[in-house]
């Protein structure tokens, strides 16, 4: 009659097998069961505990790719904080590392940033010196002028107007603490046609004939329009729009100093829009006849009604040839200025506060304030009173 084991029986026997250190032969003799049958216990235990979960050696391997995940998505939050230091000076990576320390340990931080931590302590510990210290300087002036440029002023610019306010330093310098410190020049580009060409008004000859040169006030005008706000209903997000729809922006440029001198905006691309343009920079400026008055072959500006006007003020009238932005780039220029300074950047849910941020930008920064490449690397305003 074959002997029946209790569960804990078997359990036990297969525990004193598998981690006492005794042979198969002194367990059986001792525990008084066959050595086939042990056997079986001890096969049936291992098939077992494969089915119901994984070895200690599986849980291990687990744990260290666990570990090796974390430290991974640890480097990859360091690099994307300091990646562009691994090039740029050992100083400058210390300071990294002095900044961030207590989110990392030392240790860690000096790996991925390829110092080691002795030089870190040393660093620490060593004086700063008058560079660096005048370098700290002028990195708030940079910072500052950033904010107050809207992020607009590239190395050229920012290096003339830290030379404005009294600081001697040279583009090197300035395109070195703009690199290392992450301080960049932001643009966006998006576009939408605007000029309707087909129309049956005539057509004026392009005077300007890209000669954007003028020796004085009031030689030559440019103007043009451009959507400066969108809105979609269908749920699509641009980077900047109004939730009561279209903006359009026109304007009057005076082609010697750059200055925005006539400007109105309307939910309608219409020719009443680019007539009080018109309006204003007469207003502004009261123009003597003869100065030229050029824009493209937009209908707004071909209409008998805006032609009556300049006639009316003694304006030579100038346009654009055929399909040819070029030929009206001063205003082109203006308009991917404060697109990309202005427009895209924000958001507005009516059209009178888009209207207000536009005329904050033209009157308080454009004009009396932002830099350009042409006339004499000065704001507008700047360039005509220096040359009164």
């Amino acid at each position: 009659m074959a002997t029946r084991y209790t569960d804990e029986f078997r359990c036990d026997a297969v525990r004193i097998a598998t981690t006492s250190g005794l042979s198969r032969p002194q367990v059986v003799s001792d525990l008084g069961v066959g050595l086939s049958t042990l056997n079986k216990w001890v096969q049936k235990h291992q098939h077992d505990n494969m089915m119901l979960g994984p070895h200690e050696d599986v849980e291990q391997e687990k744990g260290r790719l666990r570990k090796e995940v974390r430290l991974l998505r640890e480097e990859r939050e360091v690099f994307k904080k300091g990646s562009n230091l691994l090039c740029g000076p050992k100083l400058m990576r210390f300071a990294f590392i002095d900044a961030w320390k207590e989110d990392w340990s030392v240790v860690f931080l000096c790996r991925i940033m390829q110092v080691t931590s002795r030089g870190f302590r040393a660093w620490r510990s060593r004086p700063m010196s008058r560079r660096q210290r005048d370098d700290m300087v002028i990195l708030a002036n940079i910072r500052e002028q950033h904010r107050l440029s809207l992020q607009s002023y590239g190395r050229p610019r920012m290096t003339e107007e830290l030379q404005e306010l009294g600081l001697s330093i040279g583009h090197g310098r300035v395109g070195r603490l703009m690199r290392e410190n992450g301080i960049k020049v932001i643009r966006t580009q998006k576009y939408k046609a605007t000029i309707d060409s087909n129309h049956t008004f005539n057509i004026a000859p392009n005077l300007l004939d890209q000669d954007f040169t003028a020796t004085g006030p009031n030689q030559k005008w440019a103007g043009a329009i451009s959507v400066a706000i969108v809105a979609r209903t269908d749920g699509a997000s641009l980077a900047t729009w109004t939730s009561e729809g279209w903006l359009y922006l026109a304007v009057i440029i005076d082609l010697y100093s750059r200055r925005v001198i006539g400007w109105a905006v309307s939910n309608r691309m219409k020719r009443n829009l680019a007539i009080r343009a018109l309006d204003m920079a007469v207003a502004l400026r009261q123009p003597s006849k003869g100065c030229v008055h050029h824009t493209d072959r937009g209908s707004q500006y071909c209409s008998n009604e805006y032609q009556r006007s300049l006639s009316k003020h003694g304006f030579k009238v100038s346009m654009s040839g055929k399909g040819n932005c070029c030929d009206n780039s001063m205003v082109k220029t203006f308009f991917k200025s404060i697109k990309a300074e202005l427009i895209w950047r924000n958001r507005w849910e009516t059209r009178r506060q888009a209207e207000g941020a536009i005329f904050q930008y033209i009157n308080g920064f454009y004009n009396p304030r932002r830099r350009h490449s042409s006339p004499g690397g000065k704001s507008p305003l700047a360039f005509e009173r220096k040359a009164a």
